[in-house]
């Protein structure tokens, strides 16, 4: 098999190697929380798909089949839970003010989606507002995304099985493919899991309920079995994901993929879609390359493919903070 007939990752390996995707943070690592926001102002398409059992979201009605408007021009992933998702109200005025919008009779109306990951119990009460998403979104580019403890995955955390006091830290990552006929599928993941972080790849896990000793982690099965009478960690998470593509499909394909974007979720973290998870996956496309054939398979396999290895990176490129190493630190001799 030629190198061209390979699925390999983009100049960047990240969600901006889909032509007209910005990205932008904001972050606090005093107050450990911060937002994240995807621009698409050339999306001809999006969808989303919820398979946790918490979620915290904003205008994902806007993307569903039966309506009338199916894209949006942001995407909002933020800390704060609930709270939190007053941060899409300042990207909102921010995209108005350069024109962006459906075009009313009373000027641009832009449509924001966004959706929320509980990080309260990891700093203070704090969470974006609309001030925080619009700075965000003013900071949006299409070259390299700072990864790790950054943006919505400021106060993120994973590994909560066993409770708080045995997680590891979670974060923001991405990655990117470039398929057949040039087409390209970048992901975007905040993880916020109460699962365990596997790596598809090779089958090692990255991070797990820490043991009693440093590089000790309890597997998902063990963390089940020791599991204590407390569930309050159990309720507090989730995982956020943004999926781009530049090929040119339908509502009903973006859709699928959002759905894949669950598959590798399921493969990168263990146990995922719990009902106190609120996992949410959104899908874009800005519709900039014709396809020659309408394969869905081959995207749903790279939308797969750069999720799980968005999520795993998440976690690799953590920091510690606020008392909660990373399992990096966790793991070092």
């Amino acid at each position: 098999m030629s190198k061209s007939n390979l699925l390999i990752p983009g100049t960047l390996d990240a969600i901006t190697d889909v032509r007209g995707i910005r990205v932008g943070h904001w972050t606090s690592r005093r107050q450990a929380t911060g937002c994240t926001v995807i621009l698409c102002e050339s999306c001809t398409a999006g969808a989303v798909a919820i398979q946790g059992g918490a979620p915290a979201t904003h205008e994902t009605d806007a993307l569903a089949g039966e309506n009338l408007v199916r894209r949006c021009h942001a995407v909002v992933l933020t800390g704060g839970s609930a709270f939190g998702l007053a941060s899409t109200t300042g990207v909102a005025h921010w995209l108005a003010a350069q024109g962006v919008g459906i075009e009313t009779k009373g000027g641009p109306v832009p449509i924001v989606v966004g959706a929320g990951l509980f990080d309260l119990n990891t700093g203070p009460h704090a969470f974006p507002g609309a001030e925080e998403g619009e700075r965000a979104a003013k900071r949006a580019t299409s070259g390299k995304i700072p990864q790790g403890s950054v943006g919505a995955g400021t106060g993120a955390t994973v590994a909560k099985l066993l409770g708080m006091e045995q997680r590891l830290k979670g974060g923001v990552g991405t990655a990117s493919l470039v398929g057949p006929q040039g087409i390209v599928v970048g992901a975007l993941a905040v993880t916020n899991a109460v699962g365990n972080i596997m790596n598809p790849e090779d089958g090692s896990m990255v991070a797990g309920p820490r043991g009693g000793e440093p590089g000790e982690m309890r597997t998902p099965e063990q963390a089940v079995v020791e599991q204590n009478e407390s569930a309050a960690s159990l309720r507090e998470n989730t995982t956020l994901v943004c999926i781009a593509t530049n090929a040119a499909i339908e509502h009903v394909g973006v859709q699928r993929l959002a759905v894949n974007g669950h598959d590798g979720l399921a493969r990168s973290i263990v146990p995922s879609h719990t009902l106190g998870d609120g996992d949410t996956v959104f899908a874009l496309t800005t519709g900039a390359l014709s396809m020659e054939s309408d394969d869905l398979t081959t995207l749903g396999l790279m939308a797969m493919l750069t999720v799980e290895r968005a999520v795993v990176r998440s976690v690799n490129l953590a920091e510690g903070l606020a008392g909660v190493p990373s399992a990096k630190e966790w793991g070092s001799d």
